[in-house]
């Protein structure tokens, strides 16, 4: 797994009830390569630019149920606790719980005193 810095953005993504139709719109309007990752009954979808990943189009079901339907910035931080106390503690809202995302760290969508929301990410170690 590539070195996370934090304060980066990690990743994009976009999780939406038509993940199939939505992952064709982009590869026919921006040229990225749909590739499957697999969900378990469903798969969603890296979009490749070049051979590597730039995005991904989820189905907003399961784990990705509650995530707003917009595309997603996750920004790499170091102590997830600690960025959502303080998430908390300057006016912002927790959108989520935090989520377990495997080998690949734990995140939790947010939203900021102005109304404006992203995920913030701590990778594993």
């Amino acid at each position: 797994m590539k070195e996370q810095k934090f304060g980066t953005i990690g990743w994009i993504d976009l999780s939406i009830p038509n993940a199939e139709e939505v992952k064709d719109f982009y590869a026919e309007v921006v040229g990225w390569k749909p590739e499957p990752v697999s969900m378990g009954d469903y798969n969603d979808y890296s979009m490749l630019a070049d051979g590597e990943a730039k995005a991904g189009v989820c189905h907003k079901t399961g784990i990705n149920s509650d995530i707003p339907s917009q595309w997603m910035i996750y920004i790499n931080v170091e102590d997830l606790e600690k960025s959502l106390e303080t998430v908390k503690a300057k006016g912002g809202k927790l959108l989520t719980e935090i989520k377990d995302m495997g080998a690949y760290g734990r995140t939790c969508y947010i939203q900021d005193p102005g109304g404006a929301t992203c995920a913030l990410f701590e990778p594993a170690s």
